[in-house]
This record gives structure tokens, sequence and C-alpha cells, in this order.
């Protein structure tokens, strides 16, 4: 069974009240004005065979537009790790917002792996409302079907395999083709979430992210990311910050990196 190390690669980061990621006061009190940061990753999934990028991150336009901070751009985070994006041959997708799919042209020689449902949603009649196409760029929804073109998009109807030891699954709610990545590691299978739960507390609470499209089915993934992981602890989900406390720092320290493939720890 093959194997890999999973690095988690944070490149920026935004201050932001509780209120921005949870769409439900809780029953115990609101904590809405509290302040809950928000992370963004890329992440690698490698072994000595193999190097799969998942999402690519904002560009500094999307930076400034969205008014995040970027720590490093994920094109330089990823050279750090000894990663040349132009030698990567495949790049997991989970979905097409600003934040996951900018930069798709520092791979010139990957393979894109999409839902059918995400390019469907990202170019369909929704996009006609601002509410959802709000978290989309256009330009890199453009460039995705670009590659369409150029014959370097991989579709995945639901469930597909990447390569031995990785797969990707449907988890919609967030948007209509939301993936998560689910990983062969030394501790078990890991499952890197991405936005079908932002954060710790979106599952723990069972309270949903406020970009949502269909609550109900962001509700059913959650029971998908459980079934896929076998444990909680396995579930990496895609912007919380205790992902940085929680599991071990790489051993470049100078870059925002966590080893995913360790088992976490108390963050306390």
């Amino acid at each position: 069974m093959s194997v890999y190390e999973v690095i988690a690669l944070r490149y920026a980061t935004h201050e932001r009240p509780a209120s921005a990621n949870l769409l439900y006061a809780p029953p115990d009190g609101d904590p809405h004005d509290a302040a809950m940061p928000i992370d963004y990753f890329v992440w690698v999934i490698r072994n000595d065979e193999r190097v799969v990028v998942v999402d690519t991150g904002f560009d500094w336009p999307a930076c400034e537009a969205y008014g995040r901070t970027m720590l490093r751009h994920p094109v330089e985070g990823l050279r750090a790790l000894g990663i040349d994006p132009a030698t990567v041959r495949d790049v997991i997708v989970t979905h097409l917002h600003y934040d996951h799919a900018g930069n798709l042209s520092a791979f010139p020689h990957a393979t894109f792996h999409l839902q059918d449902a995400e390019m469907a949603y990202a170019t369909g009649r929704c996009m006609c409302h601002a509410r959802l196409r709000g978290a989309f760029s256009v330009e890199d929804v453009c460039t995705m079907v670009r590659r369409v073109y150029e014959g370097r998009v991989a579709f995945v109807d639901g469930t597909g395999e990447i390569a031995p030891g990785i797969t990707v699954h449907a988890v919609p709610g967030h948007t209509r083709g939301l993936q998560c990545v689910r990983v062969e590691t030394a501790r078990g299978p890991v499952v890197l979430a991405s936005d079908a739960t932002h954060f710790y507390a979106n599952l723990a609470q069972q309270n949903p992210f406020p970009i949502v499209v269909d609550v109900a089915a962001m509700m059913e993934s959650w029971r998908i990311l459980a079934r896929l992981a076998g444990d909680p602890e396995r579930i990496v989900p895609g912007h919380d910050p205790l992902v940085m406390a929680r599991y071990p720092r790489h051993p470049k320290t100078e870059i925002e990196a966590v080893l995913l493939h360790r088992p976490p720890r108390d963050p306390a």
C-alpha cells in the first residue's frame, strides 16, 4: 500500500469575528463578536514516487481585493519545500473559490483534478447571483476553462482515484462540486476536508460556515468526512489556525508548515 507524507502550508491569514465563520448563533450564548481568525492553506502530498499539490491558493491581486494578509505567496512556499511548480504533474482543486484556485498558470505541466459538478456550478446559472459568485474569481474560472480546452483537466464524478492511496470524494454544500481528499499515511487515512469544514468548530458545534449553497448537503457531507477518516482526529479542516497548533511543525522552521501525517497533539 502506498503511504504519503502530508504537509499543510499556511500562506495567508485574516482577522475576523466568529460571525463570519458560524452560520448560527450557538444556543449557550452569542460569541459572534469574538475574534476568530481564518488561515489559508495549500497542501502537499508526497512520497518517493510522486508529488501531488492540493489547491493553489490566491495571488497578490486577489489578496488585495479581499483584504487578506499574505504571509508567503503559495508558489514561493512550495519552492521553500523543495517543490518546483513547473515539475508538478497532478494538482487536485477542491473547488474553484478564489483562495483555492488561483495561480493555475504556475503549474504549466500539471493535470488538474476537478469535480464535474464544480465546473458546472462555477460556469452556470448560479453565477447570476452575486451572493453565490462572490467567492469566485472570474479570471481563475476562465483559466480553468482554458485548461479544459488544453486537455489538462481530469474530471471526477463523485469519487475518483488520483494515485494509489490518494482518492477524492464529493462533499457538496459549500459549493455544488466541493471535493475532499483522502490520503493513506503511516497514521491511517488523513482526510483533507478543505471547505467541507472550515474550522473544527463547524463540526464540533454542527454549525455551518456561512458561505454555503446547500446547508443540508453540507451537513450530510460531514458524515462522509467521518466515514472516510474513521477517526475524527484524522479530519483536517480547511482554514482553522488550530491546525498549526495541533500538528508538528515542518523541520524548515522558516516556513509556516505542519506535518499532517504525524499524530496531532493537544495545543494546550
